[in-house]
């Protein structure tokens, strides 16, 4: 039986991280397990292309039970099933979240994940196209630049922020989130930049790293508490690996749980209904699903708006809060761009303009659990979305908003016909409705194998699983509170962070460095 290291399940946004930075040291091995297939799909290369990946052999392309709250509509959940994950087929934009959600976690009980702990993992992860200071970094294997040729309207949608009193933000990872502005993205050279671009093609030809896509990992294996290897499927036939270090389980916040419920590990009511032997009784295991929850505002435009190629549709945004307490974090983000983005009862041919706002913090709460248990079926998956009704009164105060921007002057020379939610619906009780028919996922799925010391933790905070030996979760999951922004550059400070963890090291930048030595 082969053996390794350190065995990577999932070569996503996390993954790849770890792999790569695990493999610098030339005496580690490391396997990396990709249950899809290398990145070769055309389309993941073109910015413009990503909601074309959708439902594609690269997309999991999950989806939510009957959702009580919401008119009993199953939610679309796509999650990458390829070399780079989900930043092979996400919306590429740069959010890194705010500074007094990483302090929240350390609160909880996690220390070491303070704002100020994780900016140098931002920084290290990061080539910043803008240049080098004190909040970005140079040196990075990710690529971050600002969109090539955002449309007319993504410019006027900050314009229009502006001339209602809102900040001209240029760069929402600095050091004020709120306010408007341009979204970065991980492109590079106009093409799609992922985790797999960024850290695992480079290094493909590490003697020390075994990449093996088409793995479907099937279940971890132990020996009592302590994990010896891993089982998996490849073109149909089931394989056994050893461990000698550690399992990085790095599936995201879907796939992450419903392994270690196939595993033993998780409600003991709920495995043993199963018939799943239980390894460790951790209730925490699949709870906590927390997700942004977006609504759409669509005009018809009188002009024929043509996004680039190198577009990423959501090219604007603006991060506001919908009441007026400003000492908390920003409770709306909104995102903005040349295209007809409307629900699907409300689509229309032609060119057009829209915005979502996206409610940075629910209230509701969700699960992962096992449909069976076989490796085959897909976890059930329950957002809960909307079961707070203040959630809703969010997304009704965002409508409100976006009407306000796109009612300015501004939009005067290319405003048609709203189309959604449609001028008949204005007031309250009819924007409610609509937010329940038409609300969807913002695709930021976390929390369900959380970080924290409560009894529904299921990591502690150096990432690794209770009541096991040599295994840890790095990857959305163990978000123990959603950050305010998209998840994809969080999650990958993250790994930069894991990594270190496992290798008992704390990362010191290249600059750090040299200052010390000036100073001495």
């Amino acid at each position: 039986m082969a053996e390794y290291d350190y065995i990577v399940i999932g070569a996503g946004s996390a993954g790849c991280v770890v792999a790569n930075r695990l493999t610098e040291d030339a005496q580690t091995t490391v396997l990396l397990l990709e249950a899809g297939n290398p990145a070769n799909k055309p389309e993941i290369q073109i910015p413009l292309d990503w909601t074309k990946l959708w439902g594609t052999e690269v997309d999991w392309a999950y989806f939510s039970e009957e959702e009580p709250y919401i008119n009993n509509r199953k939610i679309y959940c796509p999650r990458g099933k390829v070399l780079g994950g989900t930043s092979s087929i996400n919306a590429m934009i740069y959010i890194r979240g705010n500074r007094r959600d990483f302090d929240q976690w350390q609160e909880l009980g996690n220390p070491g994940w303070s704002y100020q702990d994780m900016l140098p993992y931002f920084k290290k992860s990061e080539n910043q196209q803008r240049g080098a200071c004190q909040v970005h970094g140079v040196d990075g294997a990710l690529s971050v630049t600002d969109a090539i040729a955002p449309a007319v309207t993504s410019h006027k949608f900050v314009e229009a922020a502006v001339a209602i009193g809102y900040n001209n933000n240029p760069d929402f990872n600095a050091e004020q989130q709120e306010g408007a502005g341009i979204y970065q993205l991980t492109i590079k050279d106009g093409k799609r930049h992922s985790t797999a671009a960024a850290f695992l093609l480079p290094i493909l030809n590490r003697p020390n790293l075994t990449t093996q896509t088409e793995a479907l990992v099937t279940r971890l294996l132990f020996e009592k508490t302590r994990i010896v290897g891993v089982e998996y499927m490849h073109q149909g036939t089931l394989h056994q690996v050893r461990v000698n270090q550690e399992v990085i389980l790095s599936a995201g916040a879907f796939d992450s749980p419903k392994l270690l419920m196939l595993s033993g590990i998780g409600n003991a009511e709920h495995l043993q209904a199963l018939s799943i032997p239980v390894v460790v009784d951790l209730p925490g295991v699949g709870q906590n699903l927390q997700d942004h929850i977006m609504v759409a505002v669509a005009h018809q435009a009188t002009q024929d708006l043509q996004p680039a190629a190198t577009s990423n549709i959501a090219e604007a945004g603006l991060f506001l809060h919908s009441e007026s307490n400003l000492d908390a974090v920003p409770d709306l983000q909104l995102f903005s761009g040349p295209v007809l983005w409307a629900p699907p009862a409300y689509a229309r041919p032609g060119s057009g303009f829209a915005s979502t706002a996206c409610l940075t913090h629910p209230q509701s709460r969700g699960s992962v659990s096992l449909r069976s248990a076989s490796f085959k079926d897909a976890p059930v998956i329950r957002m809960n979305f909307l079961e707070s009704e203040s959630d809703v009164q969010k997304l009704v105060a965002g409508i409100k908003i976006i009407r306000e921007l796109f009612g300015t002057s501004a939009f005067d020379e290319f405003r048609g016909e709203e189309v959604a939610p449609g001028a008949d619906n204005k007031s309250d009780e009819a924007l409610q409705a609509y937010v329940r028919e038409t609300c969807d996922s913002d695709y930021h799925p976390v929390g369900t194998c959380k970080m924290g010391i409560d009894p529904m933790a299921v990591v502690d905070p150096e990432l690794r699983v209770y009541g096991v030996e040599g295994l840890r979760v790095v990857d959305a999951s163990i978000m123990p509170n959603i950050i305010t922004g998209n998840t994809n550059a969080p999650t990958i400070a993250i790994a930069e962070k894991a990594a270190d963890l496992i290798k008992g090291a704390s990362y010191v930048s290249q600059q750090e460095l040299e200052l010390t030595k000036l100073s001495s």
